[in-house]
């Protein structure tokens, strides 16, 4: 609970006494105390309020949009998502990086010297708090995708934890051994970090946060606006990550979890990387990103062209025991997170791709191709002779009881909260520009 946003919006509604005395409640029951102790807190937790709040200060003040993070979809990999990291890309403006967040590419990429150096950092899972090693281990692979998929071998990870205040010690040491299994397991180290609490002592509670990054060399890469037209699509036959370790847990489907933990994706590209055919593939991804409808939408929009997939072809690309749980749950495969490799390349490296990675023990087949875009770049499927558009949703396939009861569709004021995020948009550009007028860099 946040106890700093409950006050400050207590406070708008009724008087500091009834505020004080509700917010002791509050505390008492979370933190299992007597009410004069959480009282004390209550008053405390007001003072500060009080003081941070009542004056204005252009530099502390932040343009109210009136949208928030859950109407808009923001962290759900739909629409909604997609369009505030557009968004996001926009107030980072330019910049010398050979990728950037422009490019809609999970890492970015900058030149030192002869190197390329990527860098993705990814955060846990915000359903996985009470499973902080199964979060760990699902971040951590999940960050040193993001950077094989550049082209980049992994040299470094580092990662960032946040528990609450309520939240037992040990959590951060079953975080870090999930984290440090993947590194054990690929010998790329966890060399820093950072652990804190989650709002100091403004938020109670046992909930846990945080992220994992990777940092990666190569010498070659291969973004998403790579694709050509004629190109071969592959994919790995894939587990799931995170999102499915969700899936499995909240609909009691415990032992599908093992079936995400494994290594597969990285032996995929290990084995190309191995083969020397890193400086051959023009587009690497992992399909994570709202499922193929996100990824494919993507990979479109920034390369311009049409991505064609054979729908069947798709399905037999997800690992059988997690595919046949999706299915019984009426969860669309194409929707969520499968965490398989996408290869895009010419048809004769295609060949030598599929040669490399099934040599290394793991499943891979064609399942489409890049067409030239004649009228709109897209992404289609071809199922039972027909070939359909594929879209993302406002939110990814909702995957939880809880995400069920949220949906998928697109609200009907979308696009009044589009043009308010717009507007949030330009005054947070108008207050860097202001900034970088007072440092003298404009």
């Amino acid at each position: 609970m946040d106890i700093e946003g409950y006050a400050r919006r207590m406070l708008e509604k009724m008087d500091e006494d009834q505020v004080k005395n509700l917010l002791a409640e509050r505390i008492a029951e979370i933190k299992n105390w007597d009410i004069e102790k959480a009282k004390k807190w209550a008053e405390a937790v007001i003072i500060e309020v009080k003081n941070a709040y009542s004056k204005k200060n252009y530099l502390l003040d932040y343009y109210r949009s009136g949208v928030t993070m859950g109407a808009f979809g923001v962290g759900s990999r739909g629409k909604g998502d997609f369009y505030v990291h557009e968004k996001i890309a926009e107030v980072i403006g330019g910049s010398s990086a050979v990728v950037s967040s422009k490019d809609l590419d999970d890492a970015g990429v900058v030149r030192y010297g002869d190197l390329y150096i990527a860098v993705a950092v990814d955060g846990i899972h915000s359903r996985l708090s009470e499973f902080p090693f199964i979060a760990g281990f699902h971040v951590t692979r999940a960050a040193m995708r993001d950077v094989y998929v550049m082209g980049a071998e992994p040299v470094a990870v580092f990662s960032d934890i946040h528990v609450a205040d309520d939240g037992d010690v040990s959590k951060i040491f079953d975080h870090i051994a999930g984290i440090s299994a993947v590194c054990d397991a690929t010998g790329v180290p966890l060399v820093s970090g950072s652990t804190l609490r989650i709002g100091g002592d403004m938020v109670i509670g046992e909930r846990m946060t945080g992220g994992v990054g990777c940092v990666g060399v190569s010498k070659y890469i291969t973004p998403r606006k790579n694709v050509k037209e004629g190109d071969i699509i592959l994919l790995t036959e894939g587990a799931g990550g995170g999102t499915i370790a969700t899936t499995a847990i909240y609909y009691g489907r415990q032992e599908v979890v093992e079936e995400t933990i494994n290594l597969d994706f990285i032996k995929a590209v290990k084995a190309i990387f191995a083969d020397g055919l890193v400086k051959e593939i023009h587009s690497m991804s992992d399909v994570t990103n709202g499922g193929i409808r996100g990824d494919a939408e993507e990979i479109s929009k920034v390369s311009g062209k049409s991505l064609v997939f054979d729908y069947e072809k798709l399905r037999e690309c997800v690992n059988p025991k997690v595919l046949e749980m999706l299915d019984e749950l009426e969860i669309d495969f194409m929707g969520v997170s499968t965490d398989s490799l996408m290869v895009v390349c010419d048809e004769e490296t295609a060949k030598a791709v599929i040669r490399a990675v099934k040599k290394a023990g793991v499943e891979i087949q064609e399942v489409g191709w890049v067409e030239d875009s004649r009228d709109k770049a897209g992404a289609f499927v071809i199922e039972d002779g027909k070939k359909k558009e594929v879209r993302p949703r406002f939110r990814e396939s909702a995957y939880t009881p809880l995400k069920k009861v949220v949906g998928e569709e697109e609200p009907p004021d979308f696009e009044s909260m589009r043009q308010k995020v717009d507007e949030a948009v330009r005054k947070a550009m108008e207050k860097k520009r202001k900034v970088l007028e007072r440092l003298g860099r404009v």
